[in-house]
């Protein structure tokens, strides 16, 4: 079995090595070819030197073509796997930095809120010049696996403009799942779920075990749990208040909505310092900022460890591999995926990008009926996808308009924000990120006038947030060398959830 699969953003080293091992864990995958493209020549280079070890210690004869020239790694390639990261930690800041100025404390930024909007403004323009290239040069009919956030906007971007087949994809479910099940004291293949919504908001709806339905008890099991109580607050008030788990860690969810993290002194109240996806400010880009800076010192060492082992047993839960394996071997496969609804989720609009249960098997990918979500967590989705659908068309005609519109829709920004200090902050966030939103020119020379009229409304300048913690140095990183690898080898960032109270 002979096919091409190409990683873009390869020198990710979190999901490139992890993916590859979950990808050629497959018997039948042996023999396929691989292509690795990033940008970053440097880290290219590593992660390409440390996933070949990787290969030839599992006595695999692929070799991995690695280029820098991304119509080459896409040629004739039936499968494409993103986890770009458009203008990468220095970009990323910004989302953090400039919002806080203005009062807005996001622990993520990368989905919605302030930085997932401009996230997204830099990702589309960089996604649509991929799915040109996947037209022009890839195989006919090439699926574009997509792990790039903010998932929603990227994912509908690329299906409605960029004319390629394109499925996102999240590990966001399987997390929830792991908790729900402990939460009961069972174990996770002991618990059926179904989950819906849309990726970072989806509800586990139905929660079964041996026939019972425990989705009413959950609520108790959570509030119950020593851990999960402190650790979880944002999401067991929204599961009391709304009736449905949702998928996303605290400190995401934390964002997405209006009502916990718009006055700074109630902020600590609803988060846990322990981990930083309980809620700290700025958390994933102080840990991805730690990430890299480990990686790239502590690379050599990488390279003295044991190779990964390419068993089935070591597959992680991420769903790109399985999908691959369906569609080729025809054994199937049931997860949950971010496609266009068309009908799916049958209240929230049809254009939308939604995450539902899904299988796959030699025919396809087939995405069942799941009906109307309940009305209160429909409604938490429907204002986060009018967010989505206004940042997605700023971005594809460089609308400054609808820029603006999506930041006052936003419920975090909206709640904490006027309108003219949306409006001076959308011109900061403009300004500072220029060297990525070529199709914002005319808008980001406007911006500058204003701002160079001196008319400006007082932000805080300096305001570091309400639970920002510091980066930490190598130096500091190598008093615990398994935590801060693990840090940088994993995919999830969020997978370890350590309770400031345990």
């Amino acid at each position: 079995m002979s096919f091409k699969v190409a990683f873009i953003g390869a020198g990710s080293i979190g999901f490139t090595r992890g993916l590859l091992r979950d990808l050629l864990s497959v018997k039948e995958f042996s023999g396929i070819e691989v292509a690795f493209t990033d940008i970053n020549s440097h880290n290219l280079a590593m992660v390409t030197e440390l996933c070949q070890r990787d290969i030839e210690e599992n006595g695999l004869a692929i070799q991995i073509q690695a280029t820098t020239d991304r119509r080459e790694a896409l040629r004739n390639a039936r499968y494409v796997i993103c986890t770009i990261r458009v203008g990468g930690l220095e970009a990323f800041a910004t989302d953090v930095d400039i919002p806080l100025q203005y009062g807005v404390d996001q622990c993520v930024g990368d989905t919605l809120c302030a930085g997932g909007i401009m996230y997204g403004q830099r990702g589309i323009a960089e996604m649509l010049s991929i799915c040109k290239d996947i037209r022009e040069v890839a195989a006919e009919d090439a699926l574009l696996l997509n792990y790039a956030n903010p998932m929603a906007m990227l994912t509908w971007a690329c299906n409605k403009y960029g004319g390629v087949r394109t499925i996102g994809l999240c590990h966001g479910v399987q997390g929830g799942h792991a908790q729900i099940a402990e939460a009961f004291g069972l174990k996770k293949e002991e618990v059926d779920i179904i989950c819906a919504g849309i990726n970072h908001q989806t509800w586990y709806i139905s929660i079964r075990h041996n026939g019972e339905d425990l989705t009413g008890k959950l609520l108790d099991a959570f509030e119950e749990h020593p851990d999960f109580s402190r650790t979880e607050k944002v999401r067991i008030d929204m599961l009391r208040r709304f009736g449905y788990y949702s998928t996303e860690s605290n400190g995401h969810l934390s964002e997405y909505v209006p009502w916990y993290r718009k006055r700074p002194d109630e902020i600590k109240n609803w988060i846990d310092l322990g981990s930083w996806i309980n809620g700290e400010t700025g958390g994933y880009l102080r840990v991805c900022t730690e990430g890299r800076n480990w990686f790239e010192t502590d690379f050599p060492n990488w390279m003295k460890e044991p190779a990964l082992e390419y068993k089935s047993a070591e597959r992680s839960e991420e769903h790109g591999s399985y999908i691959i394996e369906g569609l080729e071997t025809g054994r199937i496969y049931r997860g949950h995926f971010n496609v266009v609804n068309r009908g799916i989720i049958s209240n929230l609009p049809d254009d939308a990008i939604i995450e539902a249960p899904g299988y796959v098997d030699g025919n396809g990918i087939s995405m069942p009926h799941v009906g109307d979500l309940p009305l209160g967590p429909a409604a938490v989705c429907n204002a986060s996808i009018s967010v989505q659908r206004l940042a997605v068309e700023a971005a594809v005609h460089g609308d400054d308009k609808l820029l603006r519109q999506a930041f006052m829709m936003d419920p975090l920004v909206g709640a904490v924000c006027n309108p003219p200090e949306i409006w001076q902050m959308v011109d900061d966030m403009l300004i500072a990120q220029e060297a990525w939103l070529p199709q914002y020119a005319e808008a980001i020379a406007a911006a500058k006038e204003r701002r160079a009229s001196g008319e400006r409304i007082p932000t805080r300048q300096g305001y570091t947030g309400a639970a920002r913690q510091q980066v930490k140095t190598v130096e500091e990183m190598m008093e615990d060398r398994e935590a801060a690898n693990k840090n940088a080898r994993e995919a999830d960032k969020g997978k370890e959830r350590a309770s400031a109270g345990s």
